[in-house]
């Protein structure tokens, strides 16, 4: 049993990464659906795929690399809210990541959302990750 999943998400994701994958598979949930989806929003992967194999399915992200440099899209991957010490954000304390050139990932009442979407909908939430 795993007892932080999103930890576990991230964690897979970065390996990936640091290991120059182009495919990583992960065991789906709900919320790591909704993580994915942002991070194509946001252009940090290139692709995914749900796959329903299982009672649980599974997501298969394709990372992004530049073309040329063959540097990652995801530089930096950082877990801020841990089931030991959660962290919350309101409207007005907002985490800005790298001055506004990264994303911060939130889970609010309204959907999983990034720090600037939360912001124009005036909620706030549960600070998942920053990405840049």
């Amino acid at each position: 049993m795993n007892t932080d999943p999103i930890a576990d998400y991230l964690t897979r994701v970065r390996n990936a990464i640091k290991a120059n994958h182009r495919v990583v598979e992960i065991p789906a949930s709900n919320l790591k659906k909704e993580i994915t989806k942002v991070l194509f929003d946001k252009g940090y992967i290139a692709n995914y795929k749900f796959e329903e194999n299982g009672p649980q399915g599974s997501i298969k992200v394709a990372l992004k690399y530049h073309p040329i440099s063959k540097i990652p899209a995801i530089r930096t991957l950082t877990r801020v809210s841990k089931p030991g010490l959660r962290k919350y954000a309101s409207v007005d304390s907002m985490p800005r990541v790298l001055n506004g050139l990264g994303i911060a990932i939130l889970s609010t009442s309204k959907g999983v959302m990034t720090d600037k979407e939360a912001r124009l909908q005036n909620v706030g939430g549960e600070v998942l990750c920053y990405v840049y």
